[in-house]
């Protein structure tokens, strides 16, 4: 019994790690479409929903900067407009990856709050890659959250 229980976590770990893979690959491809001749800041993001399917997302800006949107965002907006209420895990891809103040909240909107954020360093040209894993939970201390606000 103890057997198959080792191999039964051993195969989800090894499904867990194989979807981070694809998730951090098409975050990294969502990067190269970056418009971001103002900044030179290519961010990429994709996020996994409870569907199974991967929608991606780069960040488009504007020369009116406050109209500028990032790649997190457009990667959830975009699942939300196929349908798609729910967050499993989200990779964000660019030099010192980090999800700004309004995707942090924008996340905490669709995904629960032990869903899997990935932060991929990603220097292509100094072949640099760092990965740091925490929770939708751990974004952004006392969030508003929708639930708890009875919305």
């Amino acid at each position: 019994m103890a057997k198959n229980s080792v191999k039964k976590r051993a195969a989800a770990g090894n499904g867990r790690s194989a979807m981070r893979k694809k998730l951090m690959e098409a975050a990294k491809t969502a990067q190269k479409k970056a418009y971001c001749p103002y900044s030179r800041y290519p961010v990429g993001a994709a996020v996994l929903t409870e569907s199974g399917r991967i929608y991606t997302g780069c960040n488009v800006e504007n020369a009116s900067f406050g109209l500028a949107i990032c790649a997190e965002r457009v990667a959830i907006f975009k699942a939300v407009s196929h349908g798609e209420k729910r967050i499993k895990a989200l990779c964000v891809a660019a030099k010192s990856a980090k999800p700004c103040g309004a995707c942090r909240q924008v996340i905490i909107e669709f995904a629960p709050k032990d869903a899997e954020m990935i932060y991929l360093d990603w220097q292509p040209l100094e072949k640099k890659e760092k990965i740091t894993i925490t929770t939708a939970g751990k974004l952004l201390p006392h969030a508003f959250d929708p639930s708890e606000a009875g919305l």
